[in-house]
């Protein structure tokens, strides 16, 4: 099938701000200027792959293509590929070559009968969520008309384009356009998108919910099966602009770090609670913002991998690593997690802020049959910095009474009232390098004037909200509350004495030398992560037995990183870094004048 291509392509700034709405800096396609010093923060921590690995603009992608004749373009939601279409077109029509194209939105399934085949993944309509979808991304299309669509002889060249292209079953080599999702979430948020098979824009929390629980879980699953086919790499975040690599470059990238050191870009919101540590502390970030609620530090179903070459950069989702380097990665509990990196670490910031909602999240039955999931959101707060009179709320008073705080609850809901929370729910001082131990079902809140480093497991969005202060979102719309999924999962045995014996962590030292110790902050017993903190003044050897350790410097200027391999990597104050299991030992040397303190987490 032919494809008139007429897409303009994006050329100025005043189109891109109406394709992403966000106050956050569009990465650069090439980071220039003087490094950074090794104490200070970094917002776009790349690995190196060596010179001319990395190849910029269409006009260089589509020499490629000239060569190849036939390929196939495949790639994630939320890509312009209308304006890629365009940008090849024109670079390979000044070449005097003739193109045919087949676009996969051509043969996708009428939209009702799409809508009708996701409608049971995304709950009722006013609900936050879905469940994880069992369908696969080939339900969406006319597969058989597809397939009957073969490169044309009569074109110089065919190319065949759009998420699921590689359905085609073309003989020719996959280029795979990737998008960041906090890129595709700001794209959202414009309405410069729609979700896969709908003409239709919505809310964003509605097609957001649609994106995660069914279009991200059908490509997740398409890129795994054609990454064996995958010979381009491409970034598709630039509105105006392209970087790729050969896969074979991406894969020496991966291997690389899957036995060195990995970081993953962070990446930042602003929310109703937000507070002010975040800007203050962390340069390169937009300060035009009211606050900041959260960094992304490593929740790696959003956070991808920077790599770099010549000083272009080309990010890809942190999957790509837990498809092709999974055992690397995870070492003796591969088996057990697969794909899924179980830990994640992310900033909430209620630093001259406000009080998160009071919460909880589900027990591990419920999130695995109501939403999908397989493991679920038990957390920790360690508290790297705070205020005065900081507090954390946590477990309930002692005589807490179930129908009591109900039905306060829904009264404060349904009519607008302030409710005494610490009635019901206890308050605690909170003080640097605390850890509080949140496993589902706990009722919990971080209190304002903290920086909090949560440490859990990787689910994230399962957040059941009971008390919100009667406040509105930063578009001055209600937060939803979710009283009912709250109450299928509270444990209200968590509390009086019981909370402070078992869900403040009491730390230890387990471990010593002449110029360090290693502190051990237990977890609960139903995390299946546990917490060490290495003090030191020095440097310090560390053997991590097969095991993945994600770790994060909470106190001191710089640390150095060195492992087996020859790697040698500098991480500043409060940035997020992981040694993969394959690293099989490492050294941390001090690079500060004071003692340094390394906050590590690994799987028990």
């Amino acid at each position: 099938m032919s494809l008139n291509i007429t897409t303009d392509a994006v050329t100025d700034k005043t189109n891109i701000s109406k394709l992403r709405k966000s106050s956050q800096f569009l990465m650069p396609v090439r980071l220039a200027g003087q490094a950074l010093a090794d104490s200070v923060y970094d917002v776009y921590p790349v690995s190196n792959l060596g010179n001319n690995k990395i190849f910029n603009g269409y006009a260089s992608l589509a020499s490629w293509i000239a060569k190849e004749k036939t390929v196939v373009i495949d790639g994630y939601a939320g890509v312009f590929y209308d304006t890629i279409s365009a940008e090849l077109c024109k670079e390979l029509n000044d070449k005097g070559l003739t193109v045919n194209w087949v676009n996969t939105s051509a043969y996708l399934k009428p939209e009702d009968e799409i809508e009708a085949m996701v409608q049971p993944f995304l709950g009722s309509a006013d609900s936050v969520w879905g469940k994880r979808t069992t369908l696969k991304l080939h339900d969406l299309y006319d597969i058989a008309a597809l397939a009957n669509c073969l490169p044309d002889g009569a074109f110089d060249i065919n190319i065949v384009i759009g998420p699921g292209a590689a359905l085609a079953g073309w003989n020719a080599p996959v280029i795979y356009i990737d998008l960041p999702k906090n890129e595709l979430q700001f794209r959202m948020r414009a309405g410069s998108i729609h979700n896969l098979g709908s003409s239709a824009l919505a809310e964003p929390f509605v097609m957001y919910k649609r994106f995660y629980f069914v279009d991200w879980v059908m490509l997740n699953q398409h890129k795994k099966e054609i990454l064996d086919k995958i010979t381009v790499i491409a970034d598709g975040q630039w509105p105006t602009d392209l970087n790729w690599t050969l896969m074979t470059s991406l894969r020496e990238g991966l291997d690389k770090i899957s036995q060195s050191v990995i970081r993953v870009r962070p990446w930042f919101e602003p929310g109703a609670w937000g507070g002010q540590w975040i800007k203050q502390h962390i340069p390169g970030v937009n300060e035009d913002v009211v606050n900041y609620a959260w960094s992304f530090e490593l929740i790696v179903p959003e956070n991808g991998l920077l790599f770099e070459s010549d000083g272009f950069v080309l990010e890809v989702s942190f999957d790509f690593l837990m498809f092709s380097n999974q055992r690397q990665v995870l070492g003796k509990h591969a088996e057990k997690f697969g794909d899924e990196f179980p830990i994640r670490f992310d900033f909430l910031d209620t630093y001259d802020g406000g009080n998160l909602s009071i919460q909880c999240h589900p027990k591990l039955k419920y999130i695995q049959d109501v939403f999908g999931e397989t493991i679920t959101q038990d957390e920790t707060y360690y508290i790297l910095d705070c205020g005065a009179g900081a507090n954390v709320y946590l477990g309930f008073q002692d005589d807490i009474k179930p129908e009591t705080f109900r039905a306060e609850l829904e009264k404060s809901q349904g009519q607008g009232v302030e409710l005494e929370i610490t009635g019901f729910v206890q308050s605690h001082p909170a003080k640097k390098h605390d850890l509080f131990l949140i496993p589902n079902g706990t009722i919990h809140s971080a209190g304002a004037g903290n920086m909090v480093l949560e440490i859990s497991a990787t689910p994230y969005i399962f957040t059941f909200k009971m008390y919100d202060w009667l406040r509105l979102d930063l578009d001055g719309n209600p937060r939803p509350i979710n009283i009912e999924h709250a109450f299928n999962n509270l444990d209200f045995s968590r509390k009086g004495n019981r909370v402070q014996e078992e869900l403040i962590s009491k730390p230890g030292v387990i471990e010593n030398g002449e110029d360090w110790e290693l502190v051990h902050l237990p977890t609960h017993a139903e995390h299946f992560y546990d917490v060490h903190r290495i003090d030191f003044n020095s440097e310090i050897f560390i053997k991590n037995d097969n095991n993945c350790h994600v770790m994060m410097l909470v106190e001191g200027q710089s640390v150095l990183v060195e492992t087996e391999d020859g790697s040698k990597q500098t991480f500043a104050y409060a940035e997020t870094f992981v040694i993969p299991a394959a690293a099989k030992s490492y050294k941390l040397t001090n690079m500060g004048q004071s003692r340094a303190k390394v906050i590590k987490a690994f799987l028990k």
